[in-house]
């Protein structure tokens, strides 16, 4: 799963990553490092943020995660739970150790990386990106053993991750990797009445997940106006639904570039597109 998450980044062209790895422990073992952590804390407390005040009496993990100057100083004094895994967990890290090590997977030990959900058990990790600051966690995640059981269900293993679509994107843009968008629009999709508003959305949405890149007007313009906005969009085309002419299943094509138009069956307004625009 850990290579899997890794994957989505090679297959974006990014470079820069890199794999935090800890373990957290299990319900055996972290109630003891948790203790040790509150007492760390507590002598510490007028140190940290408001935040972390809060957070020691409900998840004092969470103290290892502010973001907070200040907070990160003091807690990187703080006790570190490698010191206080049962001897299960420290051999299912070694394992998933060996695990990244034969498929040739870097990674580093962070010992205060944590995940800021209780369920979460044993291995945790972060894909970092070395181009987004401090704010440079793209994706995370780890195992949560008890999530299932904890909701009602029986015990069940389960691991998983998730990623931040926002900074995969200014991960890309700090490399260089966004893609340039035509941001042109093929198709516009106007409307003359009533009926041709009401079909509007439907029309628009099978254009669409046709592949072409489609727009529609819903303010309820005049069609000059909504022509003309079509213009502006840099449309190849606009198909004007209307009443009349969806009543025989029909749909006007105009190309916008001739100033010319046609009726067409409105089941064969996509074909007629796709071949007009290749």
């Amino acid at each position: 799963v850990i290579d899997l998450a890794l994957s989505i980044y090679r297959e974006l062209g990014l470079s820069e990553i890199s794999l935090l790895l800890n373990s957290i422990g299990c319900p055996n073992c972290r109630p003891s490092y948790r203790q040790e952590l509150l007492k760390f804390a507590r002598a510490h407390m007028e140190e940290l943020c408001e935040d972390c005040r809060r957070r020691m009496e409900t998840n004092p993990l969470r103290l290892l995660d502010c973001k907070v100057e200040g907070c990160r100083r003091v807690m990187a004094q703080a006790p570190v739970i490698s010191q206080y895994l049962c001897s299960e967990c420290r051999e299912h890290f070694e394992e998933v150790k060996r695990g990244l090590r034969s498929l040739g997977v870097a990674y580093r030990e962070e010992p205060r990386l944590v995940r800021g959900l209780d369920y979460y058990t044993r291995t945790v990790f972060e894909v970092v990106h070395g181009g987004l600051g401090a704010q440079k966690a793209i994706c995370g995640g780890g195992r949560y053993d008890g999530l299932v059981e904890e909701l009602g269900g029986p015990p069940t293993p389960a691991l998983g991750f998730a990623g931040g679509v926002e900074r995969t994107l200014l991960a890309m843009e700090a490399e260089g990797k966004l893609p340039e968008l035509d941001e042109r629009v093929e198709v516009f999709v106007a409307y003359l009445d009533d009926p041709g508003r009401e079909a509007l959305p439907k029309v628009l949405s099978e254009l669409r997940r046709a592949g072409l890149r489609a727009d529609g007007s819903y303010t309820g313009r005049s069609l000059k106006s909504q022509l003309r906005q079509a213009d502006r969009m840099g449309a190849r085309y606009a198909v004007i639904l209307g009443g009349e002419e969806l009543a025989k299943g029909a749909a006007v094509v105009r190309d916008m570039e001739l100033s010319e138009q046609r009726e067409v069956p409105l089941d064969g307004v996509l074909k007629v597109l796709r071949g007009e625009l290749g």
